[in-house]
């Protein structure tokens, strides 16, 4: 009878166990259950998500590499040597204005020429006058030969503040962070020679200047020892004879 009872009671007490299970069962299945291609499926797209991402910062990366080279291409030389040359070049026109006698004008070239050097002398002129225009002569010649040497001084002292400005205009383009820095440098470098190369012409001129000068003075006195020549050799009639009383 007792064995009867235990086996009855654990019959029932196994069918409370298998009853909860059973109703159960679907929904716990519900949660156990492990879908692999919808996780597979969620890892590839965050996987492309994460490589979109990284394809915009790269591309955001580039862009920032790109505006920061546009702005040192951009970027202004910071040295600057056109105020010093535009002073000498100032300063040798300068110079060459302060031309003592004739002018680099053409009207008092040739209103000069037309007085003081003729091409043929006319009627003789007084001693004091050919004395005054010969000196004048000579003063023009004279004085074309100082301008020129102070051209040449102007020009020689620019040649030390010359090569300061290449040399940091070179150190400046060495040192260029970008294309615009380079350019600018060049063309400063250019100025430079162009200064150099004003200086030169002036130089050359103020010599031309000086030496044509002299020329001139020299044919002028050419043409006024021939014409005292000619007015010293000229008689007029020469002695005519005539008749004579000696007593009355």
């Amino acid at each position: 009878m007792k064995n009867k009872m235990t086996a009855k009671s654990v019959f029932i007490f196994g069918v409370g166990l298998v009853m909860p299970l059973a109703l159960s069962g679907p929904a716990q299945a519900q949660w156990a259950v492990y879908d692999g291609a919808a996780h597979v499926q969620t890892v590839l797209i965050a996987a492309r998500e994460l490589q979109q991402v990284n394809q915009e910062a790269q591309s955001l990366l580039n862009e920032a590499t790109m505006l920061e080279n546009q702005a040192r291409n951009l970027a202004n030389l910071p040295l600057s040597v056109l105020a010093p040359l535009e002073q000498s070049i100032q300063q040798t026109e300068q110079i060459v204005g302060q031309a003592q006698g004739l002018s680099y004008n053409l009207t008092s070239i040739d209103q000069a020429f037309t007085q003081t050097y003729p091409q043929a002398l006319g009627s003789p002129a007084s001693a004091a006058q050919m004395t005054a225009d010969a000196q004048t002569r000579w003063q023009n010649a004279r004085g074309a030969y100082q301008d020129g040497l102070r051209v040449q001084t102007g020009a020689v002292q620019n040649l030390d503040a010359t090569r300061s400005q290449i040399d940091s205009l070179i150190t400046s383009s060495q040192s260029a962070t970008g294309a615009l820095q380079a350019a600018q440098s060049g063309n400063q470098l250019t100025a430079l020679q162009t200064r150099q190369l004003a200086d030169l012409t002036a130089v050359v001129t103020a010599m031309g200047r000086a030496q044509a000068l002299e020329g001139a003075r020299q044919v002028e006195g050419e043409e006024q020892g021939r014409a005292q020549l000619a007015n010293f050799l000229n008689y007029g009639a020469g002695y005519t004879p005539g008749t004579a009383q000696m007593f009355h």
